[in-house]
């Protein structure tokens, strides 16, 4: 399943604008916090389609009937890129646990890259519902072999992913190669992906805007 959030008009058009702009990305501060707007909003979303249960709650003036979350899920994101979405998954989902993993492009000379895994941060995912954020979805490959090793750690009952920017190219790849047992949350998508696999017109490289340029290999 595919889940558009710009399909409808809302605030995320507007913050998803913003993250674009070559002119509004120079504020560093402004370009995470849309970001995490756009995690907040995805956050809230997927709150929709998980499990609850009744719960008494003592108030000064008797006892309420509420619903709660049966399970809190389990909140994934790649480093760096995916911090700020993160957080805004983090706001809404502020009792979840947490994995990291650092997943990255380790270019070659010829123009090719490989998809380089060298940490991994996980509690138990067995029969939980994970909720993986990564501000771009380009060529799905970093995705795919994160899903991968999650896997190897345990069987997710459901895996949401949430993405600013997909790439139609991509959604294809993670479709193919991943958990059908999937979400996959976009603030938009791009049609195009240029030969060395950066999204068009997308929104330039997501971790150099939050953080700061990275030393090149």
């Amino acid at each position: 399943m595919i889940v558009n959030l710009s399909s409808t008009n809302s605030l995320v058009g507007e913050w998803l604008s913003e993250i674009r702009s070559m002119e509004i990305q120079q504020d560093r501060m402004r370009f995470r916090r849309n970001m995490e707007r756009v995690g907040e909003i995805a956050a809230y979303e997927i709150s929709k389609t998980l499990e609850y249960e009744e719960k008494e709650v003592q108030t000064p003036l008797g006892i309420a009937n509420c619903r709660v979350l049966k399970q809190q899920p389990v909140l994934a994101t790649i480093l760096r890129a995916g911090l700020a979405l993160h957080q805004g998954l983090v706001h809404y989902f502020d009792k979840a646990d947490h994995a990291f993993i650092s997943a990255y492009r380790k270019h070659n000379h010829d123009g090719t890259f490989d998809i380089n895994l060298e940490y991994v941060s996980s509690p138990t995912i067995e029969d939980q519902v994970v909720i993986i954020s990564d501000p771009m979805l380009a060529t799905g490959a970093s995705l795919v072999k994160t899903i991968e090793h999650l896997q190897d750690i345990g069987k997710p009952k459901h895996i949401h992913l949430v993405v600013a920017i997909a790439c139609t190219i991509g959604i294809e790849y993670v479709q193919r190669h991943a958990n059908n047992n999937m979400t996959i949350w976009a603030g938009d998508i791009d049609d195009e992906l240029t030969a060395k696999g950066y999204i068009v017109p997308g929104l330039g490289d997501a971790g150099d805007l939050a953080f700061g340029n990275k030393l090149q290999n």
